[in-house]
């Protein structure tokens, strides 16, 4: 790595993204992109490899996703930087990012200059959300208001992301490296949690609660 500058790993299954990033990345100098993960399964492997001084995450990934891979690397490594760059603005997907060890979340539309703001502050240790999702979490906690997946572990939203996106038990087994038995359970707790009885009713709370397109 050049010496000063921050080095970056991407994370994005979307190969043209990456491209956009990184060009706005290196444009000037103080930032160095040294590796790329199109999956989060990638990025675990590359962020171990590389040892980047911030993440740049998207979460919206087959396989684990970015929350799982968020999970995984703060396992291996607690000081890890994190930063979500996602379409996603609902409260749900930053709150679960969070949780599992991000620093900041940004919406991909943001302008060039608050993402390069954001990707320094969270090199620095610092928490970064954007405003207009930061008021949304303000809000809720004014109002009490609660998403319906709040009540899902971190595990369980995982399951039933996957779930949600049609995947079968055996198939997320293989994802998450769970045993069928453990995802069925997991399975079968999330309908009790959320009070739904079949896939289209699971896939209905996903599409609300803003995990799935309509």
């Amino acid at each position: 790595m050049s010496l000063n500058k921050i080095s970056v790993l991407l994370v994005d299954d979307h190969e043209l993204v990456r491209a956009g990033f990184r060009r706005l990345l290196e444009d000037g100098d103080k930032f160095e992109v040294v590796a790329e993960a199109g999956s989060g399964e990638q990025a675990v492997q590359d962020f171990a490899k590389h040892h980047p001084d911030v993440v740049v995450m998207d979460i919206s990934m087959p396989g684990i996703g970015g929350v799982g891979a968020i999970e995984r690397i703060v396992a291996r490594e607690p000081s890890a930087k994190i930063l979500v760059l996602s379409v996603h603005e609902d409260s749900v997907f930053t709150t679960r990012a969070m949780q599992a060890g991000a620093l900041g979340f940004i919406p991909k539309r943001s302008a060039p200059e608050a993402m390069l703001k954001a990707v320094e502050m969270v090199s620095m240790g610092r928490t970064c959300i954007a405003p207009e999702i930061a008021q949304q979490l303000a809000m809720q906690k004014l109002t009490g208001s609660e998403n319906p997946l709040d009540v899902l572990s971190q595990r369980e939203f995982e399951v039933f992301r996957l779930l949600a996106e049609g995947k079968t038990v055996n198939e997320i087994a293989d994802i998450l490296n769970l045993s069928p038995k453990t995802v069925g359970t997991h399975h079968t707790n999330i309908k009790q949690k959320l009070n739904v009885s079949n896939s289209a009713e699971l896939a209905r709370l996903a599409i609300r609660s803003g995990l799935l397109e309509a």
